[in-house]
């Protein structure tokens, strides 16, 4: 019988390190190591080896044992051994014999087994030791089902780790890494999100003729299932318009896709428009929280022309217009702004936007974007967020050539287009 708090201690201590050990193709042979050197004499167990599952077999992959001539190099998936371990995760048999099927035929009558069983999100492997003289049952259940328990913590740890590294870095390649620099605009941009990804996006369109084009977009929730429905957004949304389609037939396009997604987010609210070199500037806004335009003391809302991408099959989705005159101010911004809370519960709300935006103005497009979000983050007393949260801001400045703007343009407000312009 081991010492309790010596056996305690020194369990910690392997639980510890199964935790921080470096990862890797030699991971699984480097703990089994560790479990035959460190624990093996004392527990009363030797002969490690592991099996990996390929293809319904349990191929023998790693053995402590110089000779491993007696191990059965195959075992099926479906063998009653084995499904005794799936089962219940950890298995000794006992008798020996019932253990038989780890050992070839030919060899002499094994000892009892012991066997866990691991897995990650994409393998299975078996771990498999001999029971030597002196073993007790309870000793070899709580080791064996702490190190499983471990390891396959690990192992998850892992591939959740890796797959968000791959999400950080698709969705980094998504984001613009700078506005477009174009006579006539000044353009800022800053997505932040609540995790380590998020389901806020914004892109923006170079088009020809001094025309560009400028999105900003919300999936459901956050995390990395908003993430990748994000990614297929961003995606549609650059072929659409490489292919030159209208922007409502994009974003119905997009809708289909996002109505046959899988992911546990499946709401997407957009907001996208086409701004003119003079300022003329036409928009689609699905179920997005409406952009301000602030204009001296006026500040214009851009109101939803139709629902959230993925509520319905079939959507109507409505084009609108305004002008960007000089010293137009245009902010597009997810809820995660508008929705921050400070410490009595209470939201920065739009209220707040507006009147910051009245006082700012003035400021160059970055210097907006930057104060924007330093006032949020101080409104919310530097608490993390809760929501992704993404700005773009664009100022209308003067350029070169006189606007061409008539004057019942500049005053039309929003005008919706005939079916025959959409």
């Amino acid at each position: 019988m081991l010492e309790p708090k010596i056996f305690y201690r020194e369990l910690d201590a392997l639980l510890a390190k199964i935790r921080i050990e470096q990862a890797g193709v030699n991971f699984l042979p480097h703990m089994l190591a560790e479990l035959d050197s460190n624990f093996g004499r004392r527990l009363h167990f030797k002969d490690g080896r592991i099996y990996e599952l390929v293809e319904r077999l349990f191929i023998l992959s790693h053995s402590d044992k110089e000779d491993a001539s007696c191990f059965t190099s195959e075992i099926g998936f479906n063998q009653e051994a084995v499904q005794l371990v799936y089962k219940n995760r950890s298995y000794i048999f006992d008798p020996p014999d019932a253990g038989r099927i780890f050992f070839k035929t030919e060899c002499s009558r094994p000892d009892c087994q012991a066997a866990f069983w691991i897995h990650s999100p994409e393998k299975q492997w078996l771990f498999v030791f001999s029971l030597t003289d002196g073993w007790i049952r309870e000793e070899i259940n709580l080791f064996l089902n702490s190190v499983r328990t471990a390891m396959n913590y690990r192992l998850f740890s892992d591939a959740i780790g890796a797959r968000f590294g791959q999400a950080i870095q698709i969705q980094k390649s998504l984001l613009p890494a700078d506005a477009p620099a174009l006579p006539g605009y000044q353009i800022a941009g800053r997505s932040q999100p609540a995790e380590l990804v998020g389901g806020d996006f914004f892109d923006y369109y170079e088009m020809e003729g001094g025309t560009f084009g400028v999105a900003i977009g919300d999936a459901s929730g956050h995390g990395l299932p908003a993430a990748l429905l994000i990614r297929d957004v961003v995606i549609g949304l650059r072929m659409g318009l490489a292919m030159e389609f209208r922007t409502p037939h994009t974003l119905r396009r997009l809708n289909s896709v996002i109505q046959r997604s899988t992911y546990a987010s499946n709401y997407v609210s957009l907001f996208i428009a086409e701004i003119e070199q003079d300022g003329h500037l036409f928009y689609v806004n699905a179920g997005h929280p409406g952009p301000l335009l602030v204009h001296d003391q006026e500040i214009r809302e851009l109101a939803a022309t139709g629902i959230t991408l993925g509520f319905l099959k079939d959507i109507q989705l409505g084009r609108n217009y305004v002008h960007l005159p000089t010293g137009a101010v245009l902010v597009l911004y997810s809820d995660g702004i508008v929705e921050r809370l400070n410490e009595k519960g209470e939201m920065f709300g739009i209220e707040r936007l507006k009147a910051f935006l009245l006082r700012h103005q003035h400021l160059e497009s970055q210097a907006i974007l930057e104060l924007l979000f330093e006032t949020v983050i101080e409104f919310g007393h530097g608490a993390p967020w809760e929501d992704d949260a993404t700005l773009v801001v664009i100022k209308k400045t003067a350029w070169s050539t006189a606007e061409k703007t008539s004057p019942d343009q500049a005053s039309a407000g929003s005008l919706a287009l005939s079916p025959a312009q959409r």
